[in-house]
């Protein structure tokens, strides 16, 4: 397994790859795509880590898992590749980005443009096998990904972090309050947005307008 982040990331998380469970996960990772269809594609696990640079992050907003379709998956979470069909959390967050800002329905699901303007798109688990959800939790992916959490809440100042669904709220206890700004709602999939618990939640001018007010740059969702 390949990990490919980011220059400005390593100072922080370079030893964690030294770490008994980060070994561990990495055999298991070895031998799951070894042996298994899984994804994203293995030069991609981290690509979170690659577009969003440590010195420019703004905003985290935290996944669950990688989609587990062919061609969707590509290390940013709830992002696809370009040309590939919306997933319907994805179409459910570009309907709230539309109601709450105005800005039109993307054609693209590729959140790249996301990343680069700071936009951390962190799934607590960072592989999956093919067609089967949480194949690859509690391997030790959520070990790093709670210190990737971490850090950001003990070295960056006035974060925004978004919490979509019951597993990412979990992750409230890792970050100062008093340092970053958090935002919480239901999650973007079919499930809770019917019930009511996703859409006006306007997390993406609240978020707009938090970063505004500490004269930070603003993100062109």
């Amino acid at each position: 397994m390949q990990v490919a982040i980011n220059e400005t990331w390593k100072p922080f998380l370079q030893q964690e790859f030294y770490k008994p469970y980060f070994n561990s996960l990495v055999d298991f990772v070895k031998t799951e795509y070894k042996k298994q269809t899984c994804y994203p594609p293995g030069s991609q696990i981290f690509n979170a880590f690659e577009h969003c640079h440590f010195d420019d992050l703004k905003v985290v907003i935290i996944g669950q898992d990688p989609y587990h379709g062919p061609r969707q998956a590509h290390g940013l979470c709830f992002s696809v590749n370009e040309g590939i069909e919306h997933p319907p959390s994805l179409i459910n967050i570009f309907k709230e980005i539309e109601q709450d800002t105005g800005k039109a329905y993307p054609k693209s699901g590729d959140l790249t443009r996301w990343a680069d303007q700071g936009v951390l798109l962190l799934n607590a688990t960072l592989t999956v096998r093919a067609c089967q959800a949480g194949s690859h939790q509690k391997k030790g992916w959520e070990q790093f990904t709670d210190t990737v959490i971490s850090i950001v809440s003990e070295k960056k100042e006035n974060i925004v972090f978004l919490l979509w669904g019951s597993n990412a709220k979990e992750k409230a206890s890792l970050i100062d309050n008093k340092k970053h700004h958090i935002l919480m709602s239901g999650h973007p999939s079919p499930l809770s947005a019917n019930r009511g618990l996703w859409f006006g939640n306007k997390h993406f001018s609240k978020t707009n307008n938090f970063l505004k007010s500490k004269g930070l740059p603003e993100i062109e969702w």
